[in-house]
């Protein structure tokens, strides 16, 4: 049986000289534990070596993909056929491939994994001719070569270029906007009335770099620089300006901050195209999806393209809102809906409620953009601009959510009426001119009266029935004096039979109050009265 065995420096072709101790799977790495018992049980028969790390690449990216290499090809012809025995492989795939190719009965078991596991520990003394430094710089240089292989690796894909120059692009950014409030603050002194009139930044200064002191703008010529409006506008304030007078010396180191500021704005012009152009070059659809900018900044922050497309898109859309986040979780508030996002220009032109659904479905097609350009072979931006149109379809159903009618199934949108001219002519309706309430029917002249009878009868009922109430209540009052007064006569019989029994007189004060309570004063003066009369 032939054994094939790859290593870094080239193929080996191994015979096995002892069939029968293969038998003993447990214990065979006891035959290799020194190369002497090593090379009694194989022998090596043929050796291929590589001429170069390009070759050694070639042949074992063909390998991986399960494909038999040129130089391969000629060494199993040359030997493996000639032999007549089968060939142990390590990997079942290459077995299957070489047996389809060569006709040459392959063998893959645990026994094979054993035996190559033993060649491996004993490589140096079982191939010849092979220094152990040569084959440890072979090994780091294929594994060098195969990484980048493996990652599709190129010298325009570098992404520290791009965190370097969208750093420095915020630097001098900063820098810029120190210089010129510096500047307009420090001519201002002299010509107050200028930053009012001129607004942009660049120009100010190339007006300053050019006139220099406010005597010179009157034979100045500013037409390339301004409208001819706004060169008339400075003159004629320079004429009547309120700023003090300043130095030569003070002048000269005015014009010279102003060449400064000059020189770095181009120089930040000519960083933006070259941010622009490697952006283009090693994440396209990344560009596409969220601008040069903003996929800049998400790369720096990740600190490069891989580390960002490991990332998942609910990281992504807070990437850089990372305080706020753990403030919010701290205090047990919202969290942020984005972060570097916000200034992509899908999100910019949302209506403020629909901007954290757009940051999500922009995250989300943002991280495939990211992993396609990072692992992808291909390095076309048409992925990206597919996805950009899909949320853009979706960005318009969302704002027209809004414009649909009240009416009907809801679901239609509300369209918009021609404007037709109509000739009708129509007359003047004044029924609308009255505020009183419109009755559908006139009233008759005989309900009218009818109506009339039947409140007069009611209001004669009423009548009636308060008289009647006023006598009864008069019978009863007439009732309730008689009882009283018959009850006063019984009282004055029984004092009288009191007194002949020479029976102690009770207080009158005892007796009256039973009385009293019943009896009204008016009635009182009355029966007094009566008393008098009977004694008389």
């Amino acid at each position: 049986m032939l054994v094939l065995f790859e290593t870094s420096v080239g193929y080996a072709i191994f015979k096995v000289l002892n069939e029968k101790k293969l038998q003993e799977v447990d214990s065979l790495w006891k035959e290799f534990e020194t190369p002497e018992k090593a090379n009694k049980i194989v022998k090596l028969k043929h050796f291929e070596k590589f001429q170069d790390t390009a070759e050694a690449l070639a042949a074992f990216t063909a390998l991986m993909e399960g494909k038999i290499n040129k130089q391969l090809k000629k060494v199993l012809k040359k030997i493996v056929k000639e032999a007549h025995e089968p060939l142990a492989v390590a990997d079942a795939k290459l077995g299957g491939v070489i047996k389809e190719k060569l006709n040459l009965s392959c063998i893959h078991s645990p026994v094979v994994n054993e035996l190559m596991r033993g060649i491996r520990s004993q490589m140096d003394g079982l191939i010849p001719g092979v220094e152990p430094r040569e084959m440890a710089a072979m090994c780091l240089g294929l594994a060098h070569s195969l990484s980048r292989y493996r990652l599709k690796f190129s010298a325009d894909k570098v992404d520290t270029m791009i965190v370097q120059a969208i750093s420095l692009l915020d630097d001098l950014d900063k820098e810029l906007n120190n210089y010129i409030m510096r500047c307009r603050e420090w001519y201002g002194w002299h010509f107050p009335e200028l930053g009012k009139i001129i607004s942009d930044n660049l120009t100010y200064c190339k007006c300053l770099q050019k006139v220099g002191d406010r005597k010179n703008y009157a034979s100045a010529k500013l037409s390339e620089l301004l409208p001819e409006e706004v060169e008339a506008e400075v003159k004629a304030a320079a004429e009547i300006s309120m700023g003090t007078e300043v130095s030569e010396e003070d002048i000269c180191n005015i014009l010279h901050l102003c060449t400064q500021v000059i020189e770095i704005s181009e120089y930040r012009t000519q960083l933006y195209e070259y941010l622009q152009n490697r952006m283009m070059a090693i994440a396209p659809n990344v560009t596409v999806m969220v601008g040069e900018l903003v996929g800049a900044r998400l790369i720096a922050h990740a600190g490069s393209l891989l580390n960002l497309a490991k990332h998942a898109a609910s990281t992504v859309q807070i990437l850089g809102a990372e305080k706020a986040l753990f403030r919010a979780l701290k205090s047990r508030r919202d969290t942020p809906k984005y972060g570097l996002i916000y200034h992509a220009s899908l999100v910019g032109q949302t209506s403020p409620k629909h901007k954290g659904k757009i940051s999500r479905m922009l995250a989300a097609k943002t991280v495939l953009a990211i992993r396609y350009d990072a692992f992808g072979e291909d390095s076309s931006s048409a992925m990206g601009v597919e996805n950009r149109a899909k949320l853009e379809a979706r960005l318009r159903t969302l704002e027209d959510r809004g414009i649909r009618k009240i009416s009907g199934t809801g679901k239609t949108l509300a369209k918009a009426e021609k404007y037709e001219h109509k000739s009708e002519v129509k007359t003047y309706d004044p029924s609308g001119d009255s505020t009183l309430p419109a009755c559908s029917k006139k009233r008759k002249i005989e309900q009218v009266d009818k109506e009339d009878e039947i409140t007069e009868k009611k209001a004669k009922k009423a009548k009636i029935k308060i008289k009647e109430d006023i006598r009864n209540n008069t019978f009863e009052e007439e009732e309730e004096e008689e009882v009283v007064e018959e009850e006063e006569t019984s009282m004055k019989k029984k004092k009288k039979k009191d007194k002949k029994k020479h029976i102690k007189e009770e207080p009158l004060s005892e007796e009256e109050p039973c009385t009293s309570t019943a009896i009204p004063s008016p009635e009182k003066k009355k029966k007094k009265k009566k008393k008098k009369d009977n004694q008389d």
